[in-house]
């Protein structure tokens, strides 16, 4: 019987770190967009952002549904976030479209990655109360993930333009309801 209770609780552990998993896998596919962009592959670069997304949207559900919910994973979620949706596309917009205004592009891109740390910290000081305040870093870098299919279509400065705006909304002080 032994064998019995060990298995038990292999998979007690195994299903308490179920939500880290995809969290990680968050955080991996956000750094491989990170390295493939710049190797100028903007297309998979792109590609696994949104994957990244899809698997920051799983880490919650399943952390709900195996009733796993934990400090320690709402802080390696912003944590692993902040590459995902902070850094990899401030750096894909970057690369792409804000290179050629030099130390003003770069100010935008770190603009965008502060203000989600910011906006990320504030959360997690936050209680859970049905409502997000200010846009959530996903959903910034999302956005921004989605606007480098522009580069080429519109005026790079725009770019800029876009990352201030985003930069902002993520710490407004306004209420979306969560999802």
């Amino acid at each position: 019987m032994y064998w019995l209770y060990s298995f038990d609780e292999t998979v007690k552990k195994i299903k308490s770190q179920a939500a880290n998993a995809l969290t990680i896998l968050n955080l991996g596919l956000g750094a491989l967009a990170i390295f493939y962009t710049f190797h100028h592959q903007i297309g998979l670069a792109i590609l696994l952002i949104t994957l990244a997304a899809v698997f920051d949207r799983l880490d919650g559900i399943v952390a709900r549904k195996l009733d796993i919910v934990s400090d320690f994973g709402k802080q390696l979620d912003s944590l692993c976030d902040l590459i995902s949706f902070g850094m990899a596309p401030a750096i894909l917009v970057y690369m792409t479209a804000l290179y050629e205004f030099g130390i003003s592009g770069v100010f935008f891109g770190v603009l965008f990655i502060a203000c989600g740390a910011i906006r990320l910290a504030k959360f997690n000081l936050m209680e859970e109360n049905g409502y997000f305040i200010g846009l959530p870093i996903t959903a910034a870098g999302s956005i921004l993930t989605v606007s480098a299919l522009l580069e080429g279509i519109i005026a790079d400065v725009w770019f800029m333009i876009l990352l201030f705006i985003l930069a902002f909304l993520m710490i407004g002080p306004f209420r979306l309801k969560k999802m």
